[in-house]
């Protein structure tokens, strides 16, 4: 099979001339070629060698749901990521995945989750405390360390110190960085190498594995039960009846401080801009908190009737979704809408663009919470910011239900004021916020 030639192809010198403006931000590139050539477009970056990017909503959905066995991730996750953090469930493939899926799936069902809601709001509390009213501030590293600290006492309670994790934490994102350079410079590979830039962050990489199989041979040890995370994952058992091995026990929950960390400090910042640019939500979100806790304290009764608040994140996630692109490469040749792939072609999907499409969402780039008043699978199959389809992100309720009890919890306490013109993005693996820099007026 040929690859479609009617594909519209941006050339090779185009990609040259603007490559340190793409180097920088991507987007603005991606749109210029997606409002010029159609929903889908072929870009060359060298020698018979291309990258088809699209952001047509339904081909999105059959490659990720209603053909998603032909399709894998591709080398960016499966190789270059999980150098640093294993074979985990982002990181693997085939029948692996699917292992690993099951086994770990019940941990994050809501009822085992309704055990972790008073552990993540007491951290959440704890992590506001950084907050200094009547200043401004840059909300982002705050709102950074609240959901590393989230998700390291979901996994381990409090029987992990501060120290363990201030060292959790730099390796987790010193990491991420160097792997967006090797992405974003793989003409310096060598040099990554012959620095040995390289081997240090591989070391660090070795040296957060030491801690987490101390911590978890602490727990094995003690004998105590903390119904978190950790005891979920040390509990799982598959079909033959064994637990997880030391080594893939410790790869998942690398993975899970990957995950459910980073996107998550990205979704929470550009949901309080845009909640500081229309206050109006954020005395919706009062109103319907206020009203909850007259009829009950239950955290897990609150965050499941608090539909404005999800609303309000919802919104924000289309705008900025973390996950702002998905890739995957065909097994064997595939067709969709008469356009041919031969195997192993790489196929991008730009959810930032979907989520903005003029032809899927009514005014598009405005914030309109409102739109999600039936909830998001009204629009299943043109809004993605957990994926789509088996490879859907397994914490999706974890961190909604995370981000509930920190927006909450943050605009009862503060009204939230901007301190910026324009929201700023920075695209690296995931769409990071830049610059957010807010005020906090106590209303009491």
């Amino acid at each position: 099979m040929k690859n479609n030639t009617n594909i519209p192809n941006v050339p090779l010198s185009q990609f040259l001339r603007h490559s340190l403006n793409i180097l920088k931000n991507p987007l603005p590139f991606h749109h210029k070629n997606f409002s010029e050539k159609g929903n889908t477009f072929s870009l060359t970056i060298g020698p018979n060698r291309k990258i088809y990017f699209s952001r047509d909503a339904a081909f999105a959905e059959y490659v990720l749901q209603k053909n998603q066995k032909n399709y894998s991730k591709t080398k960016i996750q499966t190789q270059d990521l999980s150098k640093y953090v294993g074979q985990g469930l982002l990181t693997s493939e085939g029948e692996h995945w699917k292992k690993q899926r099951k086994l770990i799936q019940p941990a994050f069902h809501k009822k085992q989750l309704n055990l972790l809601l008073d552990n993540i709001k007491n951290t959440i509390i704890s992590e506001y405390q950084q907050i200094q009213p009547n200043q401004r501030i840059d909300i982002f590293p705050i709102l950074n360390d609240l959901a590393f600290q989230t998700v390291v006492k979901s996994l381990f309670s409090s029987a992990v110190n501060q120290k363990d994790i201030h060292r959790l934490q730099h390796i987790t994102e010193a990491t991420q960085k160097m792997l967006v350079k090797e992405l974003r410079q793989p003409y310096l590979a060598w040099w990554f190498s012959a620095s040995g830039s390289l081997k240090k962050h591989l070391d660090l990489t070795q040296e957060a594995r030491q801690i987490l199989k101390r911590i978890v041979n602490e727990r094995r040890d003690s004998g105590s039960r903390q119904n978190d995370l950790l005891d979920m994952l040390l509990d799982a058992k598959y079909e033959d009846g064994t637990p997880m091995s030391e080594a893939q026990l410790i790869d998942e929950i690398l993975i899970l401080f990957v995950a459910g960390h980073e996107t998550t400090s990205n979704a929470l910042t550009f949901t309080f801009q845009l909640l500081a640019q229309h206050p109006n939500w954020q005395d919706k979100i009062v109103e319907e908190v206020s009203g909850i806790k007259q009829e009950t304290d239950d955290i897990m009764a609150i965050v499941t009737s608090a539909k404005v608040c999800q609303q309000v994140i919802e919104e924000a996630m289309r705008l900025y979704p973390p996950a702002y692109f998905i890739d995957r490469v065909n097994i064997s040749d595939d067709t969709f809408n008469e356009m041919k792939f031969k195997a192993d072609s790489s196929l991008l999907f730009s959810i930032f663009e979907i989520h903005r499409h003029p032809d899927l969402w009514d005014q598009p780039e405005a914030f309109m919470p409102e739109r999600f008043d039936e909830g998001g699978r009204k629009y299943s199959s043109q809004y993605f910011p957990f994926g789509a389809g088996p490879r859907k992100c397994i914490g999706n309720n974890f961190a909604m239900f995370e981000m509930i009890i920190a927006v909450s919890q943050l605009v009862s306490e503060y009204k939230i004021i901007p301190e910026f013109e324009t929201i700023e993005i920075t695209p690296l693996i995931t769409l990071k916020p830049k610059n957010a820099f807010l005020r906090f007026e106590p209303r009491s």
